[in-house]
């Protein structure tokens, strides 16, 4: 009878950590945690519509946070500097037990501290530069959602009172009247345009740290025009509902929700990429 050696595990984990480069450890830290923090909204969007329909409808995750998501682990993937250090391991191991099951809350806080961690460590411009990317991901995929968690009454009488002030009919609340009297407009959180305001940021700083976009003087007024641009497409989108019975029902509709859609992605990419269309430009 012969003993079989048993694998040198305690051997294997220093050597892995001295031959593999910094970018494969975090991209992949990265990609899990993203693929289980959207795991959970896919799950959501498959109960809740089927298979069919959630896909065609991209599991009502935004085209915004696909790309970004791959570009920030494409990014941080570019680091080629070899050797992980014994407390970014214990650091991944933690990583990888907060994201292991799909409850998103709890990934996009793990993907958030990770983010900083490497924005506040990292000596390679693109590892930093993905990072951000990856923190502002977490904006539309947790931070925004947590505010209006507890300011949603806040915020969706903002959104009223602008409908009401185009439409010059009553707002109590959160509902606002019809401008022909036939009846009222509840404005739900599904309405609200904080969602879209925290895309046009993530777009935002996703396009400027593709490109390597230099800070200018500019920024804050084309990233404010991208803002500003999807609050006025919704205000707008939801006043033609409040008009009567018919435009509601016309307009919230599937493919109501498809114009209005594309509408917004078009203005928050078209603003963006005006605001760093001299990096742009040189990359064509």
């Amino acid at each position: 009878m012969t003993a079989l050696e048993e694998p040198n595990v305690r051997g294997f984990v220093p050597l892995l950590a001295k031959d593999l480069t910094r970018g494969e450890f975090f991209a992949g830290l990265f990609a899990i945690g993203c693929a289980s923090g959207l795991a959970s909204r896919i799950i959501q969007s498959i109960h809740r519509h089927g298979w069919v329909e959630a896909l065609l409808d991209s599991f009502e995750i935004s085209v915004v946070v696909w790309i970004s998501c791959a570009a920030g682990v494409s990014l941080v993937l570019q680091d080629r500097t070899i050797g992980i250090r014994p407390s970014e391991l214990a650091l991944g191991a933690a990583f990888v037990l907060l994201v292991i099951l799909p409850i998103g809350p709890v990934s996009w806080l793990a993907v958030t501290a990770l983010s900083l961690y490497i924005i506040n460590t990292a000596n390679v411009f693109s590892s930093r530069r993905g990072a951000l990317i990856m923190l502002a991901v977490t904006i539309p995929m947790l931070w925004s959602r947590l505010l209006f968690h507890f300011c949603a009454e806040l915020i969706l009488r903002i959104d009223a009172s602008l409908v009401a002030w185009l439409l010059r009919t009553r707002r109590t609340g959160d509902i606002v009247e019809f401008a022909d009297g036939s009846g009222v407009l509840v404005i739900l959180p599904a309405c609200s345009s904080l969602a879209n305001v925290s895309l046009a940021f993530l777009c935002w700083v996703t396009l400027s740290q593709l490109v390597s976009h230099k800070k200018s003087v500019y920024d804050l007024f084309w990233s404010l025009m991208a803002c500003f641009s999807v609050v006025a497409v919704n205000v707008t989108r939801i006043s033609f509902m409040g008009l009567s019975q018919w435009h509601y029902a016309m307009l919230h509709s599937s493919w109501g929700d498809a114009v209005a859609n594309t509408t917004i992605l078009s203005l928050m990419v078209g603003f963006c990429m005006l605001g760093v269309r001299r990096e742009l430009s040189q990359r064509i």
